[in-house]
């Protein structure tokens, strides 16, 4: 059942709308939208204006429709709440350009009046737009996706949004310095995980933001899988399918776990539990080890789920995330990746080419590949005396 709000949560669009906004009307995707004119003088254009619009997150928005599209393709039905609007060009591009009866959610006063007036824009009929606190949207109702996009960390909302999801959990988070062990304190209070900053930082974040997600579901006896999971810019993305049933919740917490990294030599070791016993001195060199997580350390990504969203980019021309579906659909489906460069460096060489390297690894019986993480990175299953010892063979 769609959504309908309580009349007293939302108002007209000429109550709501400040005529004194200066805006300008563009085209995401085939959706208009008129958004406020940002100053060019400020150091964050965007946050210079009362609602918020981040053009340089239109990949993350081409990405969304692509992988909702997919998801819902059997289901054309679904629900889909915008908790954090904004602008409320995400949810207004999920209606026009998926079709779905859409929910948009924002606190501020201008960004509902401004939301409402690009429904009428857009023609759209599927659309609601509600003045209220995204937690309470998502406690007092249920909905079969729920987008959680904050400026900053999903952390506060995660509680409220793993209750109420009942298909899909779509999650943005900005906040990759405490994801990724930059700032481990704030990684602590926020995601009840220790995070490392290793040279395979990025991976770290987006496993740290899984378990997070897994395990908030689990508190409400549902179990997640992770369709599509990646870092770009200045952000990570997650999209996991909900399933609600104990025995799958309790399976889903077996993928959480622990890595162990050894900061001199630079092995790494994984161990999947909850409550597990890991070496403090590094089995190789002897030096103090030191321990990340609980993290998630199952699939990042779905590999058919893939390939339907990289065919959804394809036909509806979203180029610049074609090549970034492509890395993360071929990816070897093992937890931590290395940087090449920084391997190299460790080793006082120079780097060759990382497509070299991959086939040398092939050759020698191991699996090997790209990453989405960096240019640089690379995937696989040998240990890493092994990798070291083909790496300086190459040089």
């Amino acid at each position: 059942m769609r959504f309908k709000p309580d009349i007293g949560f939302f108002k007209s669009v000429t109550d709501n709308f400040n005529p004194e906004m200066l805006t300008k009307i563009i085209t995401e995707g085939t959706t208009q939208i008129e958004v406020p004119i940002p100053d060019e003088n400020s150091s964050f254009p965007p946050s210079s204006v009362s609602v918020f619009y981040n053009p340089e997150m239109q990949l993350n928005r081409d990405i969304s429709v692509a992988a909702i599209a997919c998801f819902v393709k059997d289901n054309p039905e679904y629900t889909y709440l915008d908790a954090l609007s904004a602008s409320g060009i995400r949810g207004l591009r999920i209606a026009n350009e998926v079709g779905l009866a859409t929910t948009m959610s924002d606190w501020e006063e201008e960004s509902v009046g401004l939301i409402e007036k690009n429904i009428i824009l857009n023609s759209l009929e599927n659309c609601t737009a509600i003045k209220r606190n995204a937690n309470v949207v998502m406690l007092d109702n249920s909905f079969d996706i729920i987008d959680l996009d904050p400026f900053g960390t999903p952390a506060p909302f995660l509680d409220a949004a793993c209750r109420s999801a009942r298909k899909l959990l779509c999650v943005t988070a900005t906040d990759t310095a405490p994801l990724c062990g930059a700032h481990k304190k704030a990684g602590i209070r926020r995601y009840g995980a220790v995070p490392l900053k290793t040279d395979y930082y990025p991976e770290m974040g987006v496993r740290i933001l899984i378990g997070a997600i897994a395990r908030t579901l689990a508190r409400s006896d549902k179990a997640m899988t992770p369709l599509l999971s990646y870092a770009s810019q200045h952000y990570y993305r997650v999209f996991v399918e909900v399933k609600k049933n104990v025995v799958s919740a309790d399976e889903c917490l077996k993928q959480m776990g622990f890595v162990s990294q050894c900061f001199k030599c630079g092995e790494m070791h994984k161990e999947f539990g909850l409550a597990v016993h890991m070496d403090k001195e590094c089995p190789e060199c002897g030096e103090k080890t030191t321990i990340a997580g609980p993290l998630w350390l199952g699939s990042l990504h779905d590999r058919d789920f893939c390939d339907c969203v990289l065919a959804e980019c394809e036909k509806r021309e979203f180029t610049r995330a074609v090549k970034l579906i492509r890395l993360c659909r071929d990816e070897l489906d093992i937890p931590l990746h290395y940087d090449y460069h920084k391997l190299c460096k460790s080793l006082g060489i120079s780097a060759r080419r990382t497509d070299e390297l991959i086939s040398v690894l092939r050759e020698r019986g191991f699996g090997a590949s790209r990453t989405h993480f960096s240019g640089v990175s690379f995937k696989t299953d040998a240990p890493l005396g092994e990798i070291k010892r083909i790496v300086m063979g190459l040089d």
